[in-house]
């Protein structure tokens, strides 16, 4: 593994030439299928080969899992239709965890010992993965988190990986831009202290920021669930901060939001991968005006694969709508799964595992996708800025657009 330092230098090089967000890809750049292999049709593979997928489909958390259901359909539908697998018919099975840690335990159960499927997708928060991936991993069974950023995932087990890219590969990045871009030195921040995910985030965004010498004028924190948080950011406030920093879920970032303009905040917002659904825009309206925030695709990026101008056009007809970030990690994931079942030439989850632990430089919308040694993922990120109701691409001119 590169080092923390090593590793925030690189990113600071990287974050700066990213891509936009939100907005029309460009018509220029050709549509490419999925389905560009390294390895040769499987030669005897074939019948039902069963994977599973464990996503907030209800609760507090569904705003995610509903893109994802709809990403991981369709590139199973796409995989049959290409007959990427042979002889062989991949199918999958969808669970509700209801965004409830001890629902996803009993899904990841069913899934692994029941349903015996060859691998699982999922669950979609990190609190539910530290809960139920080691079912799957006492089962020797893959699990493949397509929204979990939290740090430890894949310390799990060689059994965990995750195609989404960890927050400790993406915030560093994105508070050292902002920072250098805009002129940042006081920082409040603000984070739920009973999820996995929001703790992590948090431990990211203040050593980022001290590493920077950004000055902490404050730190608060709130339970999952909470719908009043004007008591934390009045205190944050009255320290004068430049950039309120939040790692919040999908609901609290919308409520932290609205509340922190009502009581006349009108500086910048870094918030975490959380905050990467559309539905915190929409429900935010002018008052995300100055959101920052870092992530691993985007539907504007500027500079698009082949690949993801083809899932953005495929989940568009299928879904009536656009896809987010969370629709196309889940989409890249069901894809990884199939290419390893066919470099495999096996539904035997072992073979099955080592197969996806050797993927490297596989097109997909993310971009040329890889997984290093510790099954985490490896391809660029994306930085981000909310101006009039949608992301742009983070860059001086469209920093200071606001002031």
């Amino acid at each position: 593994m590169k080092s923390a330092a090593r590793l925030f230098l690189i990113l600071l090089i990287l974050v700066p030439a990213l891509a936009m967000a939100q907005e029309a890809t460009p018509e220029a750049v050709e549509a490419v299928p999925m389905g560009t292999s390294a390895c040769p049709a499987p030669a005897t593979l074939s019948g039902d080969v069963t994977i599973g997928a464990v996503l907030t489909l209800s609760g507090g958390a569904s705003v995610y899992g509903g893109p994802q259901q709809a990403a991981i359909q369709l590139a199973v539908d796409q995989i049959n239709e290409a007959g990427y697998l042979g002889g062989a018919t991949l199918n999958v099975i969808f669970e509700d965890s209801a965004s409830e840690n001890e629902q996803a335990i009993n899904a990841m159960t069913k899934l692994v010992e029941e349903d015996q499927v060859v691998a699982v997708l999922g669950p979609t928060l990190s609190r539910e993965a530290f809960s139920a991936d080691p079912v799957a991993q006492d089962n020797g069974t893959v699990v493949m988190g397509v929204s979990n950023t939290a740090i430890g995932i894949t310390d799990m087990g060689e059994f965990v990986f995750r195609n989404s890219l960890p927050e400790a590969a993406v915030i560093p990045g994105v508070i050292g831009q902002a920072t250098e871009l805009l002129g940042l030195t006081r920082v409040g921040l603000l984070y739920a202290n009973d999820d996995d995910f929001t703790v992590s985030g948090y431990e990211v965004m203040r050593d980022a920021f001290s590493e920077l010498g950004i000055e902490i004028v404050g730190e608060e924190t709130y339970a999952t669930g909470d719908v009043d948080f004007n008591a934390q950011l009045t205190n944050l406030l009255a320290g004068d901060p430049d950039v309120l920093a939040v790692s919040a879920l999908a609901a609290e970032a919308v409520q932290i939001t609205l509340q922190a303009r009502a009581l006349g905040y009108d500086g910048y917002i870094i918030g975490g991968n959380g905050f990467n659904s559309p539905a915190v825009l929409e429900q935010t309206g002018a008052d995300s005006e100055g959101l920052i925030v870092g992530g691993a695709w985007n539907i504007g990026n500027p500079n698009p694969t082949g690949e993801s101008v083809s899932f953005v056009a495929a989940y568009q007809e299928v879904a009536g709508s656009s896809p987010d970030q969370f629709a196309a990690q889940a989409y890249t994931g069901a894809w990884l799964l199939a290419e390893a079942i066919r470099c495999a030439d096996s539904a035997d989850r072992a073979a099955v595992r080592d197969a996806l632990a050797g993927v490297v430089d596989y097109p997909t919308p993310l971009g040329v996708f890889s997984f290093d040694e510790d099954r985490n993922p490896v391809h660029t990120p994306v930085a981000q800025i909310v101006r009039e109701g949608r992301f742009v691409v983070l860059t001086e001119e469209t920093g200071m657009a606001g002031e």
